[in-house]
């Protein structure tokens, strides 16, 4: 039982099986496989047919992030295949349940992509089949339990995990669950924003970027190719470290896993139109910037630094703003996702729609008492991290 905890007992895949799975055999396949060695062409054809967006489980960026960023390197991965085509029609990242949180049960966990989004990529033509595949290559590679972290509970993905598991006689557990800001990029910008902070917050916010202007012309700009994005990222770290991330060391460029892996994943994006990062300047100063990612058509805020010395003109929620109206007069984008958290004091009165986002322990077996098991166990440590929280809140003070 114990053994499942240590990536190296949970059947590793051979150079004998990577071969197989790059050969997009369904029945060589190892259950569970280094995640480099998932075929980046079969990945980003998923990835344009997947039946839910989610632009952290892109390959560009995961495989950056799996292989260099603090504490998420070497994930491994579970696929789905078309059985006549070979087709790739499902792929979950994961990790150890020994990995993610130290818990020696026999347990898989999706692994964290950075952004808080784990909804896996499904095709939408055969997703059903997909995520019954993926349960059963969990059951093999000697999991009793699949930990979802950070899916959208109503997204399309969950939908179809949840199905499969329904017709076995099984019922996932949400774990825990919040709410998060979204934005509906279908509405005209303006009125949106209106809508949402109201005219008197508007005319404040028009207030302070007109004394901003003392500082130089106001602009906002956008990075979408590879040569532009490069540069605007770089501007972008500096900002995010000169702040309360930079304070607490969490800041991207002040771990070279972390920032190796930023570095890889937004130019290899931009070369398919799927990251850009948008700037706000008072004149030659930025004072506000922010890394956006898209997939089909939704975008996805990953993160935003701002100069805290510009803190009196909210350069946050400027650049937010600015953000709104952008993906608002962009047809291919239909909603935003904010990837923040529960009652973001930011984002949340700007984007009014809401994602409900949570963890989700799905058993593998009927009646299976190791999942009783696993269940106390992250009931147990969620409870111990609780307190920790309060404790940290308390000594704030």
């Amino acid at each position: 039982m114990v053994d499942i905890a240590h990536r190296s007992a949970i059947n590793p895949a051979s150079a004998k099986d990577a071969t197989a799975s790059r050969a997009h055999s369904p029945q060589g396949a190892a259950p569970l496989i280094p995640l480099a060695s998932v075929d980046l062409s079969q990945w980003q054809a998923l990835s344009e047919r997947a039946i839910e967006p989610n632009g952290y489980y892109l390959p560009a960026w995961e495989r950056a992030v799996s292989a260099t960023a603090r504490g998420r390197a070497g994930a491994d991965a579970l696929c789905a295949f078309d059985a006549a085509s070979g087709r790739l029609t499902g792929l979950l990242p994961v990790v150890s349940l020994w990995r993610a949180w130290k818990i020696p049960l026999p347990a898989l966990v999706s692994a964290h992509p950075y952004g808080t989004l784990c909804s896996p990529p499904l095709d939408r033509g055969a997703a059903d089949d997909a995520a019954t595949q993926l349960l059963q290559q969990a059951r093999q590679a000697g999991a009793h339990a699949l930990i979802l972290r950070d899916v959208a509970l109503d997204g399309p993905a969950m939908k179809s995990i949840t199905e499969s598991l329904v017709r076995e006689g099984l019922q996932p557990q949400v774990l825990t669950s919040y709410i998060r800001a979204a934005l509906d990029a279908t509405q005209d910008g303006e009125a949106l924003l209106r809508a949402a902070l109201g005219g008197k917050k508007l005319k404040e916010l028009r207030r302070q970027r007109h004394r901003l202007e003392g500082h130089g012309l106001v602009t906002f700009e956008i990075a979408r190719t590879p040569g532009d994005v490069g540069p605007a990222l770089e501007t972008f770290l500096k900002l995010e470290a000169s702040g309360w991330k930079g304070k607490r060391g969490t800041a991207l460029a002040q771990d070279a896993g972390d920032a190796a892996f930023i570095r890889r994943a937004v130019p290899a994006l931009a070369e398919t139109g799927q990251c850009e990062i948008v700037t706000l300047r008072a004149g030659a100063t930025p004072i506000a910037a922010g890394i956006v990612l898209r997939h089909q058509a939704r975008a996805f805020f990953f993160k935003l630094g701002i100069d805290e010395r510009f803190a009196k003109y909210s350069p946050g929620v400027q650049l937010t703003c600015e953000l709104t109206r952008h993906l608002c007069a962009d047809p291919a984008i239909a909603s935003a996702d904010s990837t923040a958290s529960a009652d973001h004091p930011m984002i949340n009165p700007i984007w009014r729609g809401r994602l409900a986002i949570g963890d989700v322990l799905i058993p593998l077996r009927r009646n299976d008492p190791t999942v009783a098991l696993i269940h106390a166990a992250l009931v147990g440590r969620e409870f111990a991290l609780d307190i920790a929280r309060r404790a940290v809140r308390l000594l704030r003070r």
